[in-house]
């Protein structure tokens, strides 16, 4: 199967992720294992507490994307899988990063999902602003 087939979703989205929809979305009938990846915000970061944040992307960001799963999807033997990066306002506890794979064997499912997150965080122009508690506030070069 050609990899645009594996890739089943790729989206810069503005709006919530549920890591279940992307289970669903990759769910396949040949498939033995599906493994998400929900990377949701936090309430602290290095000792501070973290109030809400919100990302911003490069207008290439959304190509890159579709690269990352595409690269991931030839590297691994995968069934399907999906990927979503959240822009915008998020507060505490919204999913911000979601990964979805599905594959025949566990191992290469956990393997492909695990890329898909580094290689996103390796490769996606994609800022976050952290706002906190004592009312400072910081930019981050990684998403």
């Amino acid at each position: 199967m050609s990899g645009s087939l594996l890739v089943r979703a790729v989206d810069l989205a503005v709006h919530p992720i549920n890591v279940n929809d992307l289970a669903a979305v990759v769910s396949d009938r040949r498939a033995g294992a599906t493994v998400t990846f929900s990377g949701d915000v936090r309430d602290h970061d290095q000792g501070r507490t973290v109030l809400r944040m919100e990302y911003e992307a490069h207008p290439t960001a959304a190509e890159l994307l579709a690269e990352v799963a595409a690269d991931v999807a030839a590297q691994f033997d995968v069934v399907a899988l999906a990927l979503v990066h959240r822009v915008g306002a998020l507060e505490i506890g919204d999913c911000a990063l979601a990964a979805a794979v599905s594959a025949k064997h566990r191992g290469e499912a956990f393997a492909a999902c695990s890329a898909l997150v580094d290689q996103t965080k390796a490769r996606i122009p994609v800022w976050k602003h952290q706002y906190f508690a004592d009312g400072t506030d910081e930019w981050v070069n990684c998403s």
